[in-house]
């Protein structure tokens, strides 16, 4: 039986002087205590915060914060290719869609749309900086209607099965510039976009009759190739040089609209980026029962050759 109310039981510690009282432990050494770390992880997956664990958490979420921000930077970098291999992969993947867009003809307003872009984002100032690059201009044409055909000969000589891989890599060196993704690429890497737009114009404009010369005397009439030039030059008439005007006008007349492109060039840029994604998707949807058909090693073997042509004529 207690006698005493618990409030007179003073410890014999507090009789003490105070300089030969026991040093007590902070909050910072307890929390270093070795039983105290072990009960961390415990802690912490009972999701509970463990001793000392505001820290860990602030650790943590950083690092997650990190993370998530390289993976951004990372597809903000690439997503033109991100884009390329997603749009290759759905059309494998199934084909129902892109065969769809392109009985629509889906792949006409996607090229429509890149070049309104390239014409609102170009500047009156880069137009000059391309008159400026003629020599590397007059390089580029030539390169394209002239020494890439000429490669073709040899190309053809290429024992390959099956031998319409090499016919098409064939033509495709006496074709001249992409419509889209030579541009879009430019765009992309910061380079000089008005001098991208003027040799894809020239380029094409000069292949419809450039081309079928090419073609009949490197590939020979035995390939079944024919060209429809006036439809050809209606296309280009109407998909490139028509959107073009459009945007540089709109630019010019407009201040708002030029000062809009300006302030969102990420943006503009993402969107003719998933713009030239839809042509690959819609091509292989479209073949896809054709490329399923064909050997791994044999489409292996096709990729090789092509990425050295693309190394002889880069170097």
């Amino acid at each position: 039986m207690v006698t005493h109310h618990l409030c007179l039981l003073r410890p014999t510690i507090l009789t003490l002087p105070i300089g030969l009282r026991p040093r007590l432990p902070t909050v910072a050494s307890y929390h270093r205590l070795p039983h105290l770390r072990l009960l961390r992880p415990l802690c912490a997956a009972a999701g509970g915060a463990p001793p000392g664990g505001v820290d860990g958490g602030k650790r943590l979420a950083a690092t997650s914060s990190s993370l998530g921000a390289a993976v951004v930077d990372f597809a903000r970098s690439n997503f033109l290719p991100l884009a390329l291999i997603t749009a290759v992969a759905l059309g494998l993947l199934d084909p129902t869609l892109g065969c769809l867009a392109h009985k629509y003809s889906l792949s006409k307003y996607s090229t429509f749309g890149i070049f309104l872009i390239s014409g609102l984002t170009l500047r009156t100032k880069e137009l000059g900086a391309a008159v400026e690059a003629w020599p590397a201009g007059l390089f580029g044409l030539a390169s394209i209607l002239l020494f890439t055909p000429f490669l073709a000969q040899f190309i053809m000589q290429i024992k390959f099965f099956p031998h319409e891989f090499i016919t098409g890599l064939a033509m495709f060196c006496c074709m001249p510039t992409t419509l889209s993704s030579g541009v879009t690429l430019t765009q992309l890497v910061g380079g000089n976009t008005a001098l991208a737009l003027a040799m894809t114009v020239i380029s094409n404009l000069l292949g419809i009759m450039i081309v079928p010369l090419s073609l009949a005397k490197y590939i020979g009439a035995g390939a079944g190739v024919s060209l429809p030039t006036e439809q050809l030059f209606k296309s280009l008439v109407t998909t490139l040089l028509i959107p073009i005007i459009l945007g540089k006008v709109a630019r010019e007349t407009s201040k708002g609209i030029a000062g809009l492109v300006d302030g969102n060039k990420q943006g503009f840029s993402v969107t003719s980026a998933i713009l030239l994604s839809l042509v690959p998707w819609i091509q292989v949807s479209r073949s896809r029962s054709l490329l399923l058909s064909v050997q791994p090693k044999a489409f292996a073997l096709a990729i090789t050759v092509g990425v050295y042509v693309y190394y002889v004529i880069l170097s």
